[in-house]
C-alpha cells in the first residue's frame, strides 16, 4: 500500500499516522528518538507492508504487470491500490478526501520536527501538488508515475503504468476491494482502536 492507505489505516490517531507515514524513511529498529505512538505507527506500517507483500491477491495483481515492470510491479500495484482507495473514498471514510488530505498535511506541517529530513524535503511538493487527492484520477496518478519514473532515470518505465491500469482496471479494482477488506480486518486485529 502507498501513502493514502497507510494514513487511512492509522484510524485518525495523529502520532500513529505520523509514524505510519514516515516509516519508509526510518531505518532499523531503534525508535527511541520518537514518541511511543510514533514508534507504534512505524511498526504498524511495517506490519501492513509485510502482510501486503505476502498476500495472494496482491501477488495476482503484480502478476498482471510483472512481465512489463519486473521488480517495480510491487511499487506500481501499491499506487494502483491507492488509486482505488481514493476513487472509492466515500465507501471507506465519511470525511471527503480533499478535507482528509488537507488535515493530514496540516498534521505533518505542525509536527515538522518529528519528520525525517527526507520527508521534510518532499513535504512541500506533496502539499503543493496534493498527492493524496490526486490518487483519485488516472490523470493524477499519471503525474505521480511520471515523477517516479524520472526518479529511477527511466529504468522503471512507470510512466507507462497508467496504460496498464486502464487495461486491467476491472480486474485490479476487484483485487483491491477484496484485499482491502482483508487488510482492514488484519489491522483491526493487530491495532484495535
Amino acid at each position: 500500500m502507498n501513502f493514502l492507505a497507510h494514513v487511512f489505516l492509522s484510524k485518525g490517531d495523529d502520532f500513529i499516522t505520523i509514524g505510519n507515514f514516515i516509516a519508509d524513511s526510518v531505518r532499523g529498529k531503534d525508535f527511541s528518538k520518537y514518541p511511543d505512538r510514533v514508534a507504534k505507527g512505524i511498526m504498524l506500517h511495517r506490519y501492513i507492508d509485510t502482510y501486503t507483500d505476502q498476500h495472494q491477491i496482491v501477488r495476482s495483481s503484480k502478476d498482471l504487470i510483472r512481465k512489463e515492470y519486473g521488480h517495480w510491479s510491487g511499487v506500481i500495484v501499491d499506487i494502483y491500490y491507492d488509486h482505488f482507495l481514493a476513487a472509492n473514498w466515500k465507501h471507506y471514510h465519511q470525511v471527503p478526501l480533499e478535507t482528509f488530505a488537507g488535515n493530514f498535511y496540516n498534521l505533518l506541517e505542525s509536527n515538522h520536527e518529528l519528520l525525517p529530513k527526507k520527508v521534510q524535503n518532499f513535504l512541500p511538493y506533496m502539499v503543493e501538488q496534493d498527492w493524496l487527492s490526486n490518487y483519485a484520477t488516472i490523470e493524477g496518478i499519471s503525474r505521480i508515475f511520471y515523477q517516479m519514473n524520472n526518479r529511477t532515470r527511466g529504468k522503471s518505465k512507470m510512466d507507462f503504468a497508467p496504460i496498464d491500469l486502464v487495461i486491467y482496471y476491472q480486474q485490479l479494482e476487484e483485487h483491491f476491494q477484496e484485499f482491502m477488506q482483508e487488510l482492514m480486518d488484519y489491522v483491526d486485529e493487530i491495532f484495535p482502536k
